[in-house]
């Protein structure tokens, strides 16, 4: 045998000595290994995905479980403010029902007055307020100068000076507020500053007497403004005339 071949023979089996070449068992050793780990991959990979899957069906119960919450609470809500608003509604209802005097329809029931009544609203201003007849005749003309909020007012004041009920005092007194007194309301009626202090102060404690003074002032008001405008309208004038044509026949 060559001696070259003999020496690649020699190093080939020192190789193999040393383990740098493996053997058959050593390889089955190495190929159980790889397959194992990748078994390990394969299983992590399952179990990672499982976790995310497992995840997102524990939040769609929580958020389903939320969203329960969520519906729970506003039915909840909406109950109570539709309890609330009913009590509120209800409220408003009673307290318009008491408060129907002092708003009369298109004008006070009075017989149709007669020549000396008619003539006598010519001679003071107060015996036209304390004529029934005559109120109503002048509230006509106040409308059509878009003042007719001063004579409601005045007869809302009228009514509720009557009244001795402390309860009804003190609803009938806001609503007249809310009506006649605030800025907001489309009725407001013009008042000095001194008065609506007065009114806000008499507010905290409502009595009978809460609106005199504005009252007062209102009535002069439709005294002087008013008034002396209503003696020479055609209100008047025709109203005059009519009942001057009927004394002859009564």
């Amino acid at each position: 045998m060559p001696t070259d071949v003999i020496k690649a023979k020699n190093y080939l089996l020192s190789l193999g000595i040393h383990g740098e070449i493996p053997m058959g068992s050593e390889r089955m050793e190495m190929r159980k290994r790889q397959m194992s780990g990748q078994q390990e991959l394969v299983a992590g990979g399952t179990t990672t995905g499982t976790a995310p899957a497992q995840h997102e069906q524990a939040g769609q119960g929580e958020r389903a479980s939320n969203a329960c919450c969520f519906c729970w609470c506003c039915c909840c809500s909406c109950s109570c403010l539709t309890v609330r608003n009913e009590d509120r509604e209800e409220r408003n209802r009673k307290a318009s029902h008491d408060v129907k005097a002092e708003d009369p329809g298109d004008c006070e029931e009075s017989p149709k007055p007669t020549m000396d009544e008619v003539c006598s609203w010519g001679q003071s201003f107060d015996k036209l307020m304390r004529c029934p007849a005559g109120r109503c005749a002048f509230r006509q003309f106040l409308r059509t100068e878009f003042s007719e909020e001063n004579m409601l007012f005045w007869l809302a004041c009228e009514e509720f000076s009557k009244e001795t009920n402390k309860s009804v005092i003190k609803e009938k007194a806001r609503l007249i507020y809310e009506d006649y007194i605030s800025i907001l309301s489309p009725k407001e009626v013009s008042l000095d500053s001194r008065v609506r202090e007065v009114i806000n102060r008499n507010m905290l404690e409502p009595t009978s007497h809460t609106f005199d003074d504005a009252q007062l002032q209102i009535y002069t008001l439709m005294q002087r403004d008013s008034y002396p405008r209503f003696m020479n309208s055609p209100v008047y004038k025709n109203l005059l005339k009519s009942v001057s044509e009927q004394c002859p026949e009564s």
